[in-house]
């Protein structure tokens, strides 16, 4: 049990890794000077940690939906500093970048 857990969790942050960078590197390299663009797509890095559990059971799901909706509020925030949001509209971004905007409404 303690092994499958560990190599879930290894997959699961190859995953996040793998979708960080494809995220971070697409818009930049199809553009770089269109980083004042803040339009994030809905809901993908929640859905993505959601597939990413529905596996799992018990603590170990709660454990590791918390370290990936870590993992994505740190990436959502990164890309806001790198498009240079600040104030209010940073925090409306990342909501939104994570895609939990509609659970706290």
């Amino acid at each position: 049990m303690k092994l499958s857990s560990i190599a879930v969790a290894a997959s699961l942050v190859c995953l996040i890794v793998a979708s960080v960078s494809a995220q971070t590197s697409s818009p930049q390299a199809a553009a770089p000077g269109s980083q004042t663009s803040t339009v994030p797509v809905p809901a993908t890095k929640r859905v993505t940690c959601l597939a990413t559990t529905q596996s799992l059971k018990g603590q170990d799901k709660r454990d590791q939906m918390q370290l990936c909706m870590a993992q994505a509020r740190l990436d959502c925030l990164k890309q806001a500093i790198d498009q240079k949001v600040v104030g209010e509209p940073r925090k409306d971004f990342v909501k939104s970048c994570v895609g939990m905007e509609s659970a706290e409404q």
